[in-house]
């Protein structure tokens, strides 16, 4: 009995395999590039740095009024301690997000891009 249900199970799953293909092949990615890129002096109230910048977002393969996610990876340097990469998390939203990561006075950062941009569904 078992294995007369294997095939119409088979069956029954292959529009939804299908479907699910289709689906997957109307992502679409905005994209995405720094436009302005600032490092602040330390701020002497906060012995702190800020990292701003300003990232534009070209969502024109996006449907209208798309919104996502995306990362951005700093490889920090350190004068008394290890040098490290780690990633900050941010919105993209057309035309264009502005950025802010607070740094120690002895940090600085040596690169940083972006990664990991979430889909938008595509306009039509």
């Amino acid at each position: 009995m078992n294995r007369s249900r294997i095939p119409a199970l088979l069956a029954a799953a292959m529009p939804l395999i299908c479907v699910t293909q289709a689906a997957g092949q109307q992502a679409c990615r905005p994209t995405l590039a720094f436009a302005e890129v600032q490092f602040s002096e330390m701020q002497p109230s906060t012995l702190e740095r800020k990292w701003t910048a300003v990232v534009s977002v070209d969502a024109s393969r996006c449907a209208a009024n798309s919104a996502g996610s995306f990362q951005v990876v700093f490889s920090r340097l350190k004068e008394i301690g290890p040098d490290l990469e780690f990633r900050e998390q941010f919105t993209w939203r057309p035309p264009s997000v502005t950025l802010a990561v607070d740094f120690a006075a002895d940090e600085a950062v040596e690169r940083y891009w972006i990664a990991n941009i979430t889909p938008c569904p595509c306009a039509r």
